[in-house]
């Protein structure tokens, strides 16, 4: 299904007993343990596209659990995480194709496959019975939990609704597996692309758009998974392309006006079809690939046009720091598990009812802040999985694991320390 169909079966996911959390829609990972992009001739890392990428991972934390279809177009994540990726992409394949192909792909796996050991015997203890509902083709489907080549299958009734989660858990936790097998084959695909797009820059860039216009436009339907899988390479190929540009200084050559201008005006035209296209869920993007494809772009045209480059966050930015380092270093993780652990939330919150005098005097109340009360109880269940299952990114990519890496250090902590208090005193 593509992500936007996959956003109207979910629909009685997102309607659950007291659980606003949306089904398997565009989140963000780009799988590469949340190492930044960079312009060229940029050396280290650039805290800008860190701080595009933290945005991008709390929006779509956001919008499964609050739903808001208008976040879709305010900050559209997944087309962000993809720019963001293809940059990273391009300034990899300096070194040989193959080993940088093999080095993502490993980056990307264990943490994967520690998700698949958690999510499948659940299943199965739910009381799946795949091969009578999926046929022998199962056996094949079910490697995909392990390399995510295609869509991995998964019941759409697991377990009891009124029980511990949903009924609907298995939908909402393999929801964010879409975009890693997006990702996967866009990795695989980068060498071709970045050959195109050095002969032919400007149809390499334009053409997965005009694909969308095809594809993801009802004009021409491709049944079945592999429409799936072209409509999202469709609809986010330009942003991942785009990342390319980036890298290759294209934003240096030309005016910024000149981004401004056209990206202005593909973004408008994104709007302008998503108005005569609104799905089930309005002004979701999820829903209308061509809007997402032309809104996404536009978007990310005027953020990497205007990329300051920061070596260092400036300002009050700074105060958030090693949050953004310890979301960049642990964004699959946290993009994996997220749905999963918001769904985790409920019985969590539900304890709340068996306080003495809770019950019905302020069941009202508890019941109108529940979005409110899953967005504050996410984020520790959150620390809790970056300690539990994090350190494997580090042993995907061949570091020491660590178990917090905010940027931190035993040596930098009493520096920092030191200076705070310095800075207090000067204030005072």
């Amino acid at each position: 299904m593509t992500s936007g169909g996959r956003s109207d079966d979910l629909a009685l996911a997102r309607h659950g007993r007291r659980s606003p959390c949306r089904g398997p829609a565009p989140g963000r990972h780009d799988g590469d343990g949340g190492s930044p992009a960079a312009a060229p001739k940029r050396p280290g890392r650039d805290r800008y596209l860190d701080l595009l990428r933290s945005i991008a991972l709390l929006r779509v934390i956001v919008y499964h659990i609050f739903g808001w279809a208008w976040l879709t177009v305010l900050f559209p994540s997944m087309g962000v995480m993809f720019a963001l990726a293809g940059s990273l992409m391009a300034r990899s394949l300096a070194r040989p194709a193959w080993g940088v192909i093999r080095g993502r792909v490993r980056r990307l796996l264990p943490p994967m496959w520690a998700f698949s050991a958690f999510v499948v015997p659940v299943i199965f203890y739910f009381g799946w019975k795949p091969v009578k509902e999926e046929g022998i083709w199962w056996f094949v489907k079910l490697a995909w939990y392990i390399v995510p080549v295609g869509a991995p299958p998964y019941p759409w009734h697991s377990g009891d609704a009124s029980g511990l989660l949903e009924d609907t858990w298995a939908v909402q936790a393999a929801g964010p597996l879409w975009y890693i097998r997006a990702y996967l084959w866009f990795v695989i695909a980068s060498p071709l692309l970045l050959w195109a797009f050095r002969r032919l820059p400007w149809a390499t860039l334009f053409g997965p758009l005009a694909l969308t216009a095809v594809v993801g436009s009802g004009l021409f339907k491709i049944p079945g998974e592999t429409g799936n899988v072209i409509t999202d390479f469709a609809t986010y190929g330009s942003c991942w392309v785009l990342g390319f540009a980036h890298q290759e200084g294209v934003f240096e050559k030309l005016p910024r006006y000149v981004f401004v201008s056209v990206s202005s005006l593909i973004m408008a035209f994104g709007l302008w079809w998503a108005s005569w296209h609104l799905g089930p869920d309005g002004w979701d993007l999820n829903d209308i690939p061509l809007a997402q494809a032309t809104w996404s772009f536009g978007f990310c045209v005027i953020l990497l046009a205007y990329s300051p480059s920061w070596q260092r966050l400036p300002g009050k930015l700074a105060h958030f720091d090693s949050l953004i380092t310890l979301s960049n270093n642990r964004a699959v993780t946290i993009y994996l598990w997220h749905n999963l652990l918001i769904m985790a939330t409920i019985p969590v919150i539900d304890l709340l009812w068996r306080i003495p005098g809770v019950w019905p005097t302020y069941s009202g109340y508890l019941e109108r802040a529940y979005p409110v009360l899953m967005l504050i109880v996410v984020f520790p269940l959150i620390g809790l999985m970056i300690m539990a299952v994090g350190w494997l990114e580090d042993v995907a990519a061949k570091r020491r694991p660590r178990l917090w890496p905010n940027g931190t250090t035993p040596e930098k902590a009493p520096r920092a320390r030191a200076a705070r208090g310095r800075g207090r005193s000067h204030r005072a």
